[in-house]
């Protein structure tokens, strides 16, 4: 990009320059020539209206017009001043001995007709520019004429200095332009941060390519809060909230209300997780400034239909709670297989004997728990459960009042999962510093309904607390919780459930789970 500019500027110089000269060199070397021309002329006038030439040529006194010529030929600088008379004998000339010499030259015709002229000849001297003015008399009778010559060696010599003085301002201008266009690269440089064209046409494109195939959806503004850019994750939220498809360069609030955008823009702050709502669909939005030199020259936003985030973190939260049943299984049995093995060693085998007898009693009563729920998935989720509250010191009971039936669709069973997973893990959590460490789950499937009771003998939950407790990011246990029982709430409502909690102060909590609860039984095809 240097080179490009600066031989952008220096052949735009140059040609302006180059025309410049011509032009310029053209008018200076016509003025030059009329300048001289009308110099030699007034000379001719002066010389010619002297009282010492008009009596000179009367009287025939040559020597005093010869004196005075010679004079004003110096004082003027010119190459000759020459008086003649109406015959074309000369009274004067710079050179003495042509003094009373005809004129030579053939150009001074005219000269006798009473006219002013001027013109170009070859004389005694050199080619000259000559201007040529009538004497007269008193009686305004032509009594003679004055010839006064420039030689053309020295208006050359002008010209040539005054077009060396146009060459030197035309290499001053081409040595500023260059300085000036160094100056503009370096400018243009910095602004772009050192990127030459190709790169930066390189980074649009992956750019461009990068915002369309992200998921989320991004708006971007400039300072004035106009949309500069929706790329086509967000086109596809729009559309699916019913907004118009023309967004480029309509101001952000007026497309997208309560966008929280101008905010960013007039506060420079960045806005993270928070909620909005476009005719009925709730999105995740992210706001960040985009500050260049510490200004604020736009801002970006993010979306995301926060049913998709919904699904993602059950979806993750139901993972975890399998990883942790399935890591509390391990433990235990790798525990067990310690025992065993040491028993092994040092032939306690009637001990051994005693303590698999108990193994097998605790898992069948532990199995005995769940054989009510048909659900393979659940059974072991629960069984899973058990073995982690076991490890954690605390008593797990699972009852199911009576059989609960396999779930017609496995979505219902994940929310359910997702439910009891969540209740079970705070409960377990909230019974950890008492003496008495006691959870119980009772499960009951009635009338196509299907309730689900989580009772812990923890410390409660404080009055002041409870109608914050389902609220995302709320916890009494640090940062970086509180989004269980969030997640409750949210599979409770997907499944158009309700919740009920009763607590009482030092004395515990139970949780009551009522869903729909249609099973493969009594689903109609």
């Amino acid at each position: 990009m240097r080179t490009i500019i600066l031989w952008l500027v220096c052949m735009v110089v140059l040609l302006s320059l180059l025309f410049t000269d011509l032009l310029v060199s053209r008018s200076i070397n016509d003025n030059s020539v009329r300048y001289e021309e009308e110099k030699a002329l007034t000379v001719a006038r002066i010389v010619a209206q002297s009282e010492i030439v008009q009596s000179g040529l009367v009287e025939g006194r040559a020597e005093e017009i010869q004196q005075y010529a010679n004079d004003v030929r110096q004082s003027a600088d010119v190459l000759f001043v020459v008086v003649m008379d109406m015959s074309g004998i000369r009274y004067s000339h710079p050179n003495p001995e042509l003094v009373g010499h005809p004129f030579e030259g053939g150009d001074e015709a005219q000269v006798f007709e009473n006219e002013e002229y001027s013109s170009i000849s070859e004389g005694t001297l050199t080619t000259s520019l000559r201007s040529f003015s009538p004497v007269m008399n008193e009686r305004n009778e032509q009594i003679g004429a004055v010839a006064v010559g420039i030689s053309l060696e020295h208006i050359q010599k002008m010209i040539n200095q005054n077009h060396k003085n146009i060459i030197l301002g035309s290499l001053v201008g081409l040595l500023v332009g260059l300085i000036g266009a160094l100056l503009i690269v370096k400018y243009i440089k910095k602004t772009l941060y050192g990127l030459e064209p190709p790169e930066i046409a390189k980074i649009l494109e992956e750019r461009n390519a990068m915002l369309h195939s992200v998921h989320e959806g991004i708006i971007a503004v400039d300072k004035d809060g106009r949309i500069t850019l929706v790329n086509k994750s967000a086109s596809k939220l729009f559309e699916k909230a019913g907004l118009p498809p023309e967004r480029i360069g309509m101001n952000v609030t007026e497309y997208l209300p309560m966008n929280g955008l101008e905010r960013v823009l007039k506060t420079g702050k960045q806005e993270l997780a928070e909620e909005i709502t476009i005719n009925d669909i709730s999105i995740l939005v992210n706001r960040v400034p985009l500050i260049v030199d510490s200004k604020v020259i736009g801002a970006i936003s993010t979306l995301r239909d926060k049913t998709e985030v919904n699904e993602l973190a059950e979806q993750l939260t139901g993972v975890k709670l399998y990883v942790d049943a399935l890591r509390a299984q391990s433990h235990e049995v790798k525990n067990n297989l310690h025992v065993i093995l040491g028993m092994v060693r040092i032939g306690a085998y009637e001990q051994l004997k005693t303590f698999i007898l108990e193994l097998v009693n605790h898992k069948n009563h532990e199995i005995g728990q769940v054989t009510d729920i048909q659900d393979a998935v659940l059974s072991g989720f629960l069984l899973g459960k058990l073995s982690y509250a076991r490890e954690c010191g605390v008593k797990l009971s699972v009852k199911s009042e009576n059989v609960i039936p396999k779930p017609k669709s496995a979505d219902v069973n994940h929310e359910i999962i997702t439910i009891l997973g969540n209740l079970i893990n705070n409960s377990i959590e909230a019974v950890e510093d008492c003496t008495f460490k006691r959870v119980d789950v009772v499960l009951t499937c009635k009338e196509s309904k299907l309730k689900l009771e989580v009772k812990d003998t923890g410390p409660g939950i404080k009055t002041e607390e409870l109608e914050d407790i389902f609220e995302k990011g709320f916890s009494t246990k640090g940062e970086e919780r509180g989004y269980g029982l969030a997640l409750v709430k949210a599979s409770i409502d997907d499944l158009n459930g309700n919740i009920t909690i009763d607590t009482f102060t030092g004395f515990g909590t139970t949780i009551s789970v009522e869903i729909p609860y249609e099973t493969e039984e009594n689903s109609i095809d």
